[in-house]
């Protein structure tokens, strides 16, 4: 039995400990460390096609050492389009601009539409604004970064062929060296690699399909990780969960444009790349003669374990 005494030390402390409890009513902004943008970044990609362009897009949004110039929508193979014939680019842009909008600090990046099909005399929307963005003086190195066919790059370079000199590129895309094979991206749209690859000497990093394989997600993973944290990964997640039929997918869902955040705006240093000659290009996806005094950088292996922790702790800070 509590008696009077007793009872009032019991309440005098119970409240005691409740207005502690209360106090904290505001959650101050806690200390970070302190990060600046170190390159201006394009991002480039078939936003229409599988959702992880999607993730890496918010990704590199929501990543400090690059700012997010311009984003810019390449091709779809019709075969895989679930949308009108001539219609991809232009959904692939409203998913882009839809997902812009999610993002406050990314508000007003701008979206372009490149070409969706055969080559046309008159530029796309993407390659006009892939030139003026290479022009533009600017103190920030300017990388192109591609989770698609290079289509959109090759045209812009069509345009203004100076452009090369003024920009690098990071490619998700390409057979494993050193024979290479089909590969979706290259196959899309070869031509457009071989002008990038083949007809100028810009910095260029390939991540192979043998190295983007390897950022390989559980779709366990998925639900509980990214799709719990916030409404942005609500969103992401959402994109995932209609897959055309003739998908049959097993245990994984590969989030092969990630890596495109991980060179960029994290570190080359936890993944493992050989600076190799470039090799021609053939009809059948493989690779041909090498190209003297023409060097690219190709990536073996991929950090999935850091890219994929960044991007969650990162959907985590922005809720």
């Amino acid at each position: 039995m509590i008696n009077a005494t007793s009872r009032r030390t019991f309440t005098t402390g119970l409240l005691g400990g409740l207005g502690t409890l209360a106090l904290p009513l505001t959650v101050q902004a806690q200390p970070r460390i302190p990060q600046r943008p170190s390159a201006r970044v394009i991002v480039d990609n078939d936003f229409a096609g599988d959702p992880d362009g999607l993730v890496a897009l918010a990704h590199q949004l929501l990543a400090e050492k690059t700012r997010t110039v311009l984003v810019t929508v390449s091709l779809l193979d019709p075969k895989l389009s679930t949308y009108p014939p001539g219609t991809a680019t232009r959904e692939g842009a409203k998913l882009a601009a839809d997902l812009i909008a999610r993002i406050p600090s990314a508000r007003g990046t701008p979206v372009r539409a490149g070409r969706d099909g055969v080559a046309s005399t008159i530029p796309s929307e993407a390659a006009k604004a892939i030139v003026a963005e290479a022009m533009r003086d600017d103190p920030l190195p300017l990388i192109f970064t591609c989770g698609g066919p290079l289509t959109n790059l090759a045209d812009a370079l069509t345009l203004e062929p100076r452009i090369a000199s003024r920009l690098s590129v990071v490619w998700i895309g390409g057979g494993t060296w050193p024979d290479g094979g089909w590969e979706y991206n290259l196959a899309t749209d070869i031509e457009a690699a071989r002008h990038v690859i083949e007809q100028t000497t810009m910095q260029f990093m390939q991540v192979p399909q043998n190295a983007y394989r390897q950022m390989q997600m559980s779709v366990a993973e998925l639900a509980a990780d990214m799709r719990s944290i916030s409404p942005l990964g609500r969103w992401l997640y959402d994109r995932f969960t209609h897959p055309p039929a003739f998908v049959d997918l097993g245990g994984t869902w590969p989030m092969g444009d990630s890596p495109l955040v991980l060179l960029t705006a994290l570190t080359t240093e936890s993944s493992r790349w050989v600076d190799r000659p470039a090799r021609r290009i053939k009809a059948d996806c493989t690779y041909g003669d090498e190209m003297p005094g023409r060097t690219i950088r190709v990536f073996e292996t991929i950090d999935a374990r850091l890219v994929w922790a960044d991007f969650l702790a990162r959907l985590r800070l922005a809720a």
